[in-house]
């Protein structure tokens, strides 16, 4: 039986505000969109996905990098776009907060 929810670690980098970034830090079971393309030659997206992202530590803040776990719904074409090596983008809305790269899909 397949379960609705993918399980990754990725490397989850935060920016800093003046690259855009939060001023404020972020805590585990935090669910930004994840955004993993763009309409060429444009800041908008054609889909954002759901996904929980869960760490070991308190929280994670601007300008800092962590290997994290994100859970993904799975929807749509979410299990092509999940393979080692894939960077996409988490959004607060239409605002690019930081950034991510798949290193492991986790086993069901």
């Amino acid at each position: 039986m397949t379960s609705d929810i993918i399980n990754i670690i990725a490397k989850l980098t935060l920016y800093t505000r003046e690259n855009g970034g939060r001023e404020t830090g972020i805590g585990t079971g935090y669910r930004p969109n994840h955004v993993m393309e763009y309409f060429p030659n444009s800041k908008d997206f054609p889909t954002t996905y759901i996904g929980q992202i869960d760490f070991e530590k308190g929280r994670i803040y601007p300008g800092e990098t962590e290997n994290v776990k994100i859970m993904f719904l799975r929807h749509q074409n979410i299990e092509e776009l999940l393979k080692e090596g894939r960077v996409w983008w988490i959004h607060e809305g239409p605002r690019k907060i930081g950034e991510a790269e798949v290193i492991e899909v986790l086993a069901e």
